[in-house]
């Protein structure tokens, strides 16, 4: 069933491609947070957390506007494609300029600079102190350097003032910040 270059064997990765092993292994291995369930569960219809943490290491903006003319499979994909590798965000990278070139006929839009505080685990960022006064919550640097980097992505991405509230005292509670 996958597509292989005849005289070279390599794997030719195709949306197409993927869609069929997904249906030949009803495989979902989407990686996302109980404060996700009710869009992912919901045919994906809000970017998750993954997909975001992999947008910010390939450097693209995907519009909401854009992930919704996304099949499933091709959001699926892109929840499910590792970016481990410099190979792997190449590849990454590309597929995604072509669905959002595919779905909107435009060309990407490309992320400033980013700055992964998350990777930082000498200290709390300083966005995150901000958001934790707010909500009058405590976070320990031992605890800080105890989440995993997706956590702390997670975090910092909910802290911003840009960003639905809600989400940030459940994701503090499921990652076990909280009593």
């Amino acid at each position: 069933m996958l597509s292989f270059i005849p005289d070279t064997y390599a794997y030719e990765f195709t949306i197409a491609n993927y869609k069929k092993f997904h249906f030949m292994t009803n495989s979902l291995a989407i990686e996302y947070f109980r404060f996700e369930e009710d869009f992912m569960e919901d045919n994906i219809r809000c970017i998750p957390m993954i997909v975001r943490f992999k947008l910010d290491a390939i450097g693209i903006k995907l519009k909401l506007k854009e992930w919704s003319k996304m099949s499933y499979y091709e959001r699926t994909f892109l929840a499910e494609h590792p970016v481990d590798s410099e190979a792997d965000i190449d590849e990454y990278r590309r597929q995604l300029e072509n669905l959002i070139l595919e779905h909107t006929g435009a060309r990407p839009t490309l992320l400033a600079a980013v700055n992964p505080s998350w990777t930082n685990t000498n200290e709390i960022p300083h966005e995150l102190n901000e958001k934790l006064n707010a909500l009058e919550l405590k976070l320990s640097l031992v605890q800080w350097r105890a989440l995993t980097t997706l956590q702390r992505f997670v975090l910092l991405k909910l802290s911003r003032p840009s960003h639905e509230n809600k989400n940030f005292p459940k994701a503090m509670e499921e990652f076990g910040l909280v009593p």
